[in-house]
């Protein structure tokens, strides 16, 4: 069999996107909405997924399913990744912190929504490697640094938004001190085994309100002692 060519990866990526609007549509109850942003899926259709996951999964890169990057953390199921952006609402002269860089794939969609991407991911061979994509694609406004993502990213502070991959029980507290007054930050809170995606909203007088949204299971917010 020959391997597949960008007309096929074309056609995949735009049934990917057709699969997040259903997902989106069962889930109507839950989210409150039958359909997302279509700012956030036309930046989903241009970014090329296939090119964010290891070479020998690109084949699997637009079903809507979590896949292994390695050193045990996954690219994010498509439709998770969009409703994260799709609850962060990145605007256009917004200044992002991104929390678990990954290889890039989130970043690459928010780079094309806002200003300016701040992005933190603790593995270094992971960072540099998205760092390397994300340059060869051209997007030059993020930026990646090899750290402690619960420690956030200070000297860029503080951020419109901010979006974090991975669980934790509770919000650190540097990154709710980075979030600017009127920020909004997302990320699943709670135990292992009863995580919520919850948006986080800080008002003009540094008030914090949650809203959990739906159960999720992502991995644990890793930090540094």
């Amino acid at each position: 069999m020959k391997p597949m060519n960008e007309k096929h990866l074309a056609i995949l990526c735009r049934h990917m996107v057709e699969l997040i609007g259903i997902h989106v549509d069962l889930l109507e109850e839950e989210l409150g909405k039958a359909a997302l942003d279509e700012r956030i899926l036309t930046a989903m259709l241009r970014v090329p997924r296939h090119l964010f996951v290891p070479e020998p999964l690109a084949h699997l890169a637009y079903e809507d399913r979590p896949l292994p990057i390695g050193f045990e953390k996954t690219i994010s199921q498509p439709f998770m990744c969009a409703l994260m952006m799709d609850l962060l609402d990145p605007e256009p002269g917004d200044i992002i912190l991104e929390v678990g860089t990954g290889l890039g794939y989130q970043a690459a969609i928010l780079a094309q929504l806002s200003e300016h991407v701040w992005s933190v991911e603790i593995v270094e061979e992971l960072a540099v490697s998205a760092q390397a994509r994300l340059n060869h694609l051209g997007y030059t406004n993020v930026r990646i640094r090899i750290g402690d993502g619960s420690r956030g990213w200070p000297e860029h502070a503080p951020y419109d938004k901010i979006v974090i991959a991975a669980a934790a029980e509770a919000v650190p507290v540097a990154l709710l001190e980075q979030l600017k007054p009127a920020g909004r930050l997302v990320m699943p809170l709670g135990p292992a085994d009863a995580q919520q995606l919850t948006t986080i909203d800080k008002d003009a007088g540094g008030v914090v309100r949650r809203r959990a949204v739906i159960p999720v299971r992502f991995s644990q917010l890793e930090t540094v002692t």
